[in-house]
């Protein structure tokens, strides 16, 4: 028996999910093609997006249902000559009738994938969350919305976006050793918003503790053979499906990510970013900061993951001079200054009942003189602690009340470079990047902190790396060199550091290191992400660089290109 296959190298039933599959080899796709399809059509069935009712929208094709005046003019003809013929389709449900489609409300919301990583879901259950998230990454697409991962007890900073080819890597390495349960799955429901589109792909013991939840998609294996698991039996809400696993070989090349294709690095420049200049990440999302033109100015630029389309460019003019900001969630929250008052500015989702109080300057020591030189730096970060934030000012984390009320929460880690003011680093703060000083470790020791990793030196140039897996290395760094960032990508581990003479910033790891030439010599030092091997910096005045902290590769770039 031969197979239709199409200029992409797939069978003509798998050609609507070409691009999606892209993200894959031609053997895997093929390997998984099955199981696509018949998720694809459990999908369709229950979760249509095509509406059913409303206002009408045109024809899509042809259906053997519908009103009499839908009926095809041809059937009307076949009346009038074969009345017989007629009457024997009308009875088997033959006639042919035009299919009319209706517009609804536009669906904004995001599609938000929601994967148990447990114990329960290894092997198997793993193949069949890959052919899930290529169905409904299509699905995304169909709706001009945006896929979104979370791995069910990750913080949902931390839920994985982009293109499929760079999320694929990084939602298989996601694995965890406990079952979540149904409180795991509240705390994500919790981060969601109205307009969302939330899936659950788990086993079927969990999808029982949550009967009322649409859209769960449990899978077990249902029959075995001499080589492991042959068939896997897929339950989403009422329907049920039997389908076969990719053959062994595959399905274990799959499992380690050797059947997935790597997208490279997507280059953008944008040169049209008027007076873009210091540039910085103030939390876990991939959200560059950058002041624009005058105090008041603040850019927010998504940086893409690789292979990902450009994410947005985003100038807001806030009411006062912004001194700090952050992307968090979905909202872009940010403290500015009104006269002798600092005021909280939320671009986005109000914050609770939505009206919060100023704080006196005072309060917080943030006198002229300080706010001048804090309007020549970076804008600070602004943390959301329940209805509270914290920022670091003066060299003090402020704990700020929606009532206006103030409290001291703890120091800002000293820099040993500005010993009389702490200049803020994400890299000595550990609670930006989820790492913790080991109990073990020398009290006076130097801590920098990154990618859930810790490093610490007494001398500062053999440095003591412990990741959060308990795995420990060593790096020496020159002498002349200070630690400005410690990152992680994959199996490799790297200090950033910057040589004060000639701003030389390079990337040391055990086995060696690489010079960062293109992130190298600007008025200021880079900035490096507390939790992603992703580098900024401002090399010349005007433009700005986005790119890979280990390897040096340049992302994007903002700004003049000249």
């Amino acid at each position: 028996m031969t197979t239709t296959m199409h200029a992409t190298g797939l069978p003509a039933g798998l050609a609507p999910f070409a691009d999606t599959l892209s993200a894959l080899t031609p053997a895997l796709a093929l390997a998984i093609g099955p199981m696509v399809r018949r998720i694809d059509a459990l999908v369709g069935d229950r979760e249509p997006l095509v509406a059913h009712e409303g206002t009408l929208d045109g024809y899509g094709g042809l259906a053997r249902r519908g009103r009499w005046d839908q009926l095809l003019p041809s059937e009307w003809l076949l009346a009038e000559e074969l009345p017989d013929e007629f009457l024997r389709r009308l009875v088997d449900g033959e006639l042919l009738h035009v299919a009319p489609e209706y517009r609804e409300p536009s669906l904004r919301g995001r599609v938000v994938v929601l994967v148990d990583a447990g114990p329960a879901q290894a092997g198997a259950g793993r193949l069949v969350q890959l052919a899930a998230l290529v169905v409904l990454h299509r699905r995304a697409a169909a709706r001009g919305s945006q896929l979104v991962v979370g791995v069910l007890g990750d913080d949902p900073e931390k839920w994985l976006t982009g293109g499929l080819a760079e999320l694929l890597p990084r939602w298989l390495n996601g694995r965890r050793d406990t079952e979540p349960d149904a409180r795991t799955v509240a705390r994500a429901a919790e981060a969601l918003d109205a307009d969302d589109e939330s899936w659950l792909l788990t086993a079927p013991a969990l999808a029982a503790e949550l009967p009322a939840r649409r859209r769960t998609l449990a899978s077990e294996v249902c029959a075995w053979g001499a080589d492991g698991a042959t068939h896997v039996r897929l339950t989403l809400g009422g329907a049920t499906a039997e389908l076969p696993l990719p053959a062994s070989e595959i399905a274990v090349r799959a499992l380690r990510g050797a059947e997935f294709r790597r997208g490279g690095p997507v280059v953008v420049s944008l040169p049209g970013v008027p007076d873009l200049r210091l540039p910085t990440f103030t939390s876990p999302s991939r959200t560059l900061l950058a002041r624009g033109r005058g105090a008041r100015s603040l850019v927010a630029v998504r940086v893409p993951d690789p292979g990902a389309p450009m994410g947005g460019v985003r100038r807001h003019f806030l009411p006062g001079p912004v001194v700090a900001a952050a992307r968090i969630g979905r909202r872009l929250i940010t403290l500015v200054v009104d006269g002798h008052e600092l005021a909280t500015h939320v671009i986005g989702r109000p914050l609770g009942s939505g009206r919060r109080e100023p704080v006196s300057r005072q309060k917080v020591a943030l006198d002229d003189a300080l706010l001048a030189e804090l309007l020549e730096e970076p804008v600070l970060p602004v943390q959301l602690d329940g209805e509270a934030l914290l920022c670091p000012l003066a060299g003090r984390w402020w704990r700020i009340l929606p009532d206006g009320s103030v409290r001291y929460d703890r120091a800002v880690s000293s820099d040993a470079t500005h010993p009389a003011r702490p200049r803020f680093s994400w890299a000595r703060e550990s609670d930006g990047s989820g790492g913790a000083r080991p109990g073990n470790a020398d009290g006076e020791a130097d801590y920098v902190f990154g990618g859930e990793a810790t490093a610490w030196s007494r001398d500062g140039e053999l440095w003591r790396v412990l990741g959060s897996d308990g795995r420990g290395t060593k790096i020496v760094v020159p002498p002349d060199a200070q630690v400005i960032g410690l990152v992680r990508q994959a199996e490799s581990t790297a200090l950033i550091t910057l040589a004060m003479a000639g701003r030389l910033v390079r990337s040391v790891r055990p086995d060696g290191s690489r010079t960062l030439s293109r992130f190298s010599g600007g008025a200021m030092p880079p900035v490096v992400h507390p939790t992603l091997p992703l580098i900024a910096a401002e090399p010349k005045r005007g433009r700005i660089v986005v790119g890979d902290a280990v390897s040096g590769q340049v992302h994007m770039t903002l700004g003049s290109n000249t």
